[in-house]
């Protein structure tokens, strides 16, 4: 019997409508009659109006067995989160039928599962009954939990008053820790520090060697490859794909439609804007500012990123990635790493942040832009996967130099001497 099984799975979304949900009694209903399954409508596929629908997810079929973890991975946009929020219970689904065996605990996005008015240790208490679990239960696993999500202090403060990191490392711990028999954890990871990312990667590890089963939402290929033994890939809301996980990464990134050296997110709306932060435009420039996806090594390049502020608000910190071909990140940047610009107040308007990456770092080679904001410390306005590539060539009519291929991504012009110490 496997631990999700998902049969004809498809949600729709009326443009200008309410959902429209069976209502309590019908669900109280369903619930005690079927346990672990969640229905469509009324329990069964309901005709759709086709006029202003759109499809999240159409038609999708899969399998997971138990202590197997699964990537979930595919555009922004492709119903990765969709599909976790009904395996959630979040949402119901349109048509088809979803099957849990086990006990569900889930890490979507940050606000999801806790009372805001609520103290660090009621919510513990609050999310281990809702998952079943007894006081002694609760209580058993109490001290690890406090101790993995590093928030002692805090224990006592209603959550509201938590940073959006803290309140990822607590909601991680207790998803972790309360013994669910499946765990579902969306991109929110993306929120915490380096450190606090690899210690739950290591703790999801864990949990699936002890017979759990994790479906894990990520745009990080590095952590997907790490983790997961296989991985779904939703592209528009249809199943593309459900294999071992190199082979669909490999998929898909072979299938990444690239925009060139010039994205024009107005016309293509690949980011989703807020009533807050609007991408405009993101570009490639080469040293002499011509917009190319060629640029040189040995040359300083430019990346540029315009966007709107609509609102007075915190100063959102603009990240960039720059990627390898295979989907690791080389670095990130930001720009408020620069002093100058970390106590800068942005009224409302048209803004544009400009990366200098200087000549003599990058290898030869093929890498990608991908990109993101957020308001430090508060909330992400986006995250991207990989959005333009470029190729990077050395052009200098040394022949000796163009002969060279070194491994690895960069390849720094860094100091030595050479002494005769005779």
């Amino acid at each position: 019997m496997p631990a999700i099984k998902v049969e004809n799975l498809g949600k729709s979304y009326q443009i200008g409508e309410l959902d429209q949900f069976y209502d309590l009694r019908d669900a109280i209903t369903d619930a005690f009659k079927f346990p672990f399954r969640l229905f469509s409508k009324n329990g069964k596929s309901g005709e759709v109006n086709q006029e202003n629908t759109i499809w999240a997810l159409k038609d999708i079929n899969f399998e997971v067995k138990h202590g197997e973890i699964v990537g979930v991975i595919g555009r922004n946009g492709a119903g990765k989160s969709t599909l976790l929020k009904i395996l959630s219970r979040i949402t119901a689904p349109t048509t088809g039928t979803v099957t849990l065996n086990g006990r569900v605990g889930s890490l979507l996005e940050v606000g999801t599962g806790f009372h805001p008015e609520l103290t660090g240790r009621e919510n513990i208490f609050l999310n281990g009954s809702i998952l079943g679990m007894s006081k002694k239960e609760i209580e058993r696993k109490f001290d690890e939990i406090v101790d993995f999500a590093e928030i002692e202090k805090f224990l006592d403060t209603p959550v509201k008053r938590y940073s959006s990191g803290m309140y990822v490392r607590l909601a991680f711990a207790v998803a972790a820790h309360l013994e669910p028999e499946i765990l579902l954890v969306d991109e929110v990871l993306a929120v915490g520090d380096i450190a606090f990312q690899k210690k739950c990667l290591g703790k999801m590890d864990d949990v699936s060697k002890e017979g759990r089963t994790i479906l894990f939402v990520s745009h990080n290929m590095a952590s997907i490859t790490r983790i997961c033994n296989s991985a779904v890939w939703l592209n528009n809301g249809e199943f593309k794909l459900f294999d071992d996980t190199q082979t669909v990464i490999n998929e898909y990134l072979n299938s990444i439609q690239v925009y060139g050296a010039e994205i024009d997110n107005q016309k293509l709306g690949l980011i989703k804007n807020t009533d807050e932060f609007e991408l405009k435009i993101l570009r490639l420039y080469d040293s002499e500012m011509n917009i190319t996806s060629e640029i040189d090594v040995t040359s300083n390049f430019f990346i540029e990123v315009i966007y709107n502020i609509k609102k007075q608000i915190t100063p959102p910190r603009i990240n960039i990635r720059l990627m390898s071909n295979e989907g690791s990140v080389i670095f990130q940047t930001n720009d408020l790493e620069d002093s100058k610009n970390e106590k800068l107040k942005l009224k409302p308007g048209e803004y544009k942040s400009i990366c200098t990456i200087p000549g003599g770092l990058l290898n030869e080679g093929n890498f990608g832009i991908a990109l993101s904001a957020d308001i430090p410390f508060v909330k992400v306005l986006f995250y991207s996967d990989t959005l333009i590539t470029f190729s990077a060539h050395r052009l200098e009519t040394n022949t000796l130099k163009r002969s060279e291929k070194w491994t690895g991504y960069i390849k720094p012009n860094l100091n030595w001497e050479v002494l005769n110490i005779n």
